[in-house]
C-alpha cells in the first residue's frame, strides 16, 4: 500500500465517523426535546397528565362512601 492509499482509507473512515456521530447527535436532540415540557405536546407533558388522572381515580377509589 502506498501512502495514498493509507491516506484515503483514513479519509474514508473519518468520514463515516463524523456521519454517523452527526446522526447520532440529531436522533439524541430529538429525544431530548420529547422529554421537557412545551405546553402540552410532548410526551413529557402527556405522562405528567396522566399522573394527575391516576391520582384523581385513586383519591375517588379510596374515599369512603
Amino acid at each position: 500500500m502506498t501512502a495514498v492509499d493509507i491516506a484515503a482509507i483514513c479519509a474514508a473512515i473519518t468520514t463515516i465517523f463524523t456521519g454517523f456521530t452527526i446522526g447520532l447527535r440529531f436522533l439524541v436532540k430529538g429525544w431530548l426535546n420529547e422529554l421537557r415540557p412545551n405546553s402540552g405536546s410532548s410526551i413529557k407533558d402527556q405522562i405528567t397528565r396522566l399522573e394527575k388522572r391516576v391520582d384523581d381515580l385513586f383519591v375517588i377509589l379510596t374515599r369512603d362512601n
